[in-house]
């Protein structure tokens, strides 16, 4: 079993050909079936040896392919003090941009 670790956005992930990740969005415009390149190989392994970079592997490369892009849920936040009128006032709301990509060759 081939897989790979890659880090993209501040967060690392476990990616096998063939799998579909949610990533954070990336800089730059993407069409559907682009072609995107992740450099930042942690870790790689296959069935026999196992490799691990520090932090970074050289000359190891993730290639997907672009799904679409989207944004997540609505997550709420409320703000509140006790004992005071400063209660409800205040409520924030935040949804997170991502990108669906499935990974094509490791």
């Amino acid at each position: 079993m081939t897989f790979s670790v890659i880090q993209t956005g501040g967060k690392q992930y476990k990616v096998k050909e063939g799998d579909i990740v949610t990533i954070e969005k990336l800089e730059g415009d993407y069409k559907e079936g682009d072609k995107i390149v992740f450099n930042e190989v942690v870790l790689s392994s296959d069935d026999k040896d196992v490799e691990v970079g520090a932090p970074f592997l050289k000359d190891k490369k993730v290639e997907a392919k672009f799904i679409e892009e989207g944004k997540a849920k609505k997550v709420t936040s409320l703000r509140f003090k006790n004992k005071t009128n400063q209660g409800m006032g205040t409520k924030k709301g935040h949804r997170q941009s991502y990108f669906k990509v499935e990974i094509t060759k490791i």
